[in-house]
């Protein structure tokens, strides 16, 4: 439906985070940082993980990819906000909102299915270490791979093309720092309950769905650890786990709060914060959580900048 008595939006206004300007360049300067960081520490996770040959196992060729994610993920809202930041400019083009806020719940959803992987990653090497090296094949972790790719996409597809099929006539203004589902539902003209509800209904199927599976797989993981008899052998088995554990608990516990509610009925302003920490902290977070608590990539990555600084030591 078109707009009868106005003109069609061509481009959105970004309100953001009302900040003074002091405060916008101390928060530039702190999401900079933290940009920076987190785009070194997953791309340091990805070129241990292919450069190293003791890496190439199905669990690191998945957390390879979660990096992956993870830095796309951030790049999908923080360049834009670090735009308007320094300079005031906070609109965004029609196309380019498209653009954003599928890519950035394209790659929301697809780490949720890439954790329930792998939980079940894990799930198979501790509950079946005889045959984990002949389940995950290569073939099959490819599979797994594409199964989360092909189920975000499924996903985010009908709920952003139902969005931007609507009318936009009226205010420009979208309550929030990026381009997302629940404000701009709130700019549209007519009826968008079906929306809304289509929306929370895929959000919490996913959240919850992909969650459920976790928390089976880590239920039958810690039931199978309490059967090692030793100390040592049940403190090596669940070592092997947590990194993956903590960041399931960080990402579904930031998540949950925004993405498993109604839509249109939702305060924005009680989820911004909570919106940019799910966009920025859990992507900073995950390369140390699973570095700093894992002696094999720890060893994998001395392994390369001895190697590196050999190299470099025969060209001089």
């Amino acid at each position: 439906m078109g707009c009868e008595n106005g003109t069609s939006v061509t481009e959105f206004i970004l309100l953001g985070i009302p900040l003074s300007s002091q405060f916008q360049i101390i928060l530039f300067v702190i999401l900079s940082v933290v940009y920076a960081i987190t785009i070194l520490g997953n791309a340091t996770i990805i070129v241990v993980s292919l450069g190293d040959a003791q890496l190439h196992t199905p669990m690191y060729f998945f957390l390879s990819n979660l990096a992956f994610l993870d830095i796309s993920f951030t790049s999908a809202i923080v360049p834009k906000v670090l735009v308007y930041l320094i300079s005031g400019n906070k609109t965004i083009s029609f196309n380019g909102c498209l653009a954003q806020s599928y890519i950035y719940f394209l790659l929301g959803t697809t780490e949720f299915l890439l954790l329930a992987v792998m939980s079940f990653d894990r799930f198979m090497a501790i509950c079946y270490p005889l045959r984990y090296g002949t389940i995950m094949s290569p073939k099959l972790c490819l599979q797994l791979i594409i199964f989360s790719w092909f189920g975000g996409f499924m996903d985010t597809i009908v709920q952003t093309v139902l969005t931007f099929r609507l009318s936009f006539c009226g205010s420009n203004i979208i309550n929030h720092y990026f381009c997302d589902v629940a404000p701009l539902l709130k700019l549209a003209d007519g009826n968008t309950y079906l929306i809304g509800m289509l929306d929370f209904i895929l959000a919490s199927s996913l959240v919850l769905g992909s969650l459920f599976f976790s928390l089976v797989s880590y239920g039958c993981i810690i039931s199978a650890i309490q059967k090692i008899s030793s100390t040592a052998g049940r403190k090596k088995a669940f070592s092997t786990c947590a990194s993956h554990l903590t960041v399931v608990f960080i990402v579904y516990g930031s998540c949950i709060f925004m993405c498993v509610r109604p839509s249109k009925n939702s305060k924005i302003d009680s989820t911004k914060i909570v919106a940019l920490l799910n966009s920025i902290l859990t992507p900073l977070l995950n390369p140390f959580i699973y570095s700093l608590r894992n002696k094999v990539f720890k060893d994998a990555l001395k392994r390369m900048t001895t190697r590196r600084h050999i190299t470099e030591n025969q060209k001089a």
